[in-house]
């Protein structure tokens, strides 16, 4: 029996049967009846102590045993009914330890399933340009013209800046995920911000014949890291660029009021889909139209960079056409005088 192997039991069996022993001699010292009626005493006491503990080694069983389903990744765990008393609370909280852990392993799971599946995106991502540029440099060698073979090293020039565009947003985009960045908290003049994150699309955007208006007014002021906040703006104006086209419009509006800070960018481009736009921000989600030509990294990147400084991000169309992405951030309420003049 399991448990005579406890030390603890045996001693205590082997206590009670001297104390029963001395009793039932003591009993019938004094006379038949007292005997018999201690026999049937210590009989009884003996009985109802073995019933007990054996319900009590029962119950660690059970424990034992959810113990041991956890260690063997069962998909399912029994909880008893809890009532009083120490074992019941050392049940409870065993308890607890297992759901824990199973929720700790199921998530592990998951993102072993996800680090598995962005590892697939990724090489799927990097494969592409790569192909392409082996193309075209196998058809370099080729071709004799020399307008072909410089439209040829353009094309594999401008894949070159893809990749390298890819490999930085993913490497941004692993140490956000490693929680390595540590994002300082400044006052950012949003009109200081809004120029600094469009300067480097004002030549493509004129070659293009796009359209820019900025109605930012002066001296409002939002918390965040100034350069980390600029690279979320700009994969949002990279994003209405590349749906506006030729000859587009984007709008860059700020409001504010005393709950929050607002910066709208608006494009005049086809807009979404509806069933893309619970997953615009989703990492590689491309959209369910199949001539897409992003990596669906830009605006994932975008919505880390923002919502981990206490802003907010949506998107979805706009109702005379194209698309708006709204970024709210809470309002700085604690301004210094010296923070005014340096942004005025």
């Amino acid at each position: 029996m399991s448990m005579l192997r406890n030390r603890e039991f045996r001693q205590f069996a082997i206590l009670f049967f001297l104390m029963d022993t001395t009793a039932i001699i003591v009993g019938f010292a004094i006379n038949k009846e007292a005997g018999i009626l201690a026999i049937v005493f210590t009989t009884a006491i003996g009985i109802v102590f073995f019933l007990f503990t054996k319900a009590r080694y029962k119950s660690i069983a059970s424990i034992s045993n959810q113990i041991d389903l956890v260690l063997h990744n069962a998909d399912r765990l029994y909880i008893g009914d809890s009532d009083e008393g120490e074992l019941s609370i050392l049940h409870s909280e065993v308890t607890k330890m297992t759901l824990r852990i199973r929720e700790q392993n199921d998530a592990l799971k998951k993102e072993k399933e996800h680090l598995a599946d962005s590892l697939a995106d990724i090489a799927h991502q990097l494969r592409t340009p790569l192909t392409s540029a082996n193309l075209i440099l196998s058809l370099l060698a080729k071709n004799p013209d020399e307008n072909d073979r410089k439209a040829f090293l353009r094309e594999t020039e401008e894949l070159l800046v893809q990749m390298d565009w890819l490999i930085t947003s993913l490497l941004k985009l692993s140490r956000l995920d490693a929680g390595i960045v540590v994002f300082q908290s400044e006052q950012i003049d949003v009109n200081k911000l809004i120029c600094t994150a469009i300067r480097p699309f004002l030549i493509p955007m004129e070659l293009h014949g796009i359209q820019l208006q900025i109605d930012v007014p002066k001296e409002v002021i939002i918390q965040g890291d100034s350069g980390w906040l600029s690279e979320g703006i700009q994969n949002i104006i990279k994003n209405c660029i590349e749906s506006a086209g030729e000859n587009g419009k984007i709008k860059i509006i700020c409001t504010h009021n005393p709950l929050f800070t607002e910066i709208r960018i608006q494009d005049n481009g086809t807009g979404f889909k509806k069933e893309d736009l619970p997953c615009l921000f989703d990492r590689f989600y491309r959209g369910k139209n199949s001539n897409a030509t992003g990596y669906g990294i830009g605006l994932a990147l975008c919505k880390m960079i923002i919502t981990r400084q206490d802003g907010t991000i949506t998107a979805k169309n706009h109702p005379q056409g194209g698309a708006v992405f709204t970024i709210r951030f809470p309002k700085v309420t604690n301004l210094s005088p010296e923070s005014h003049r340096d942004v005025s």
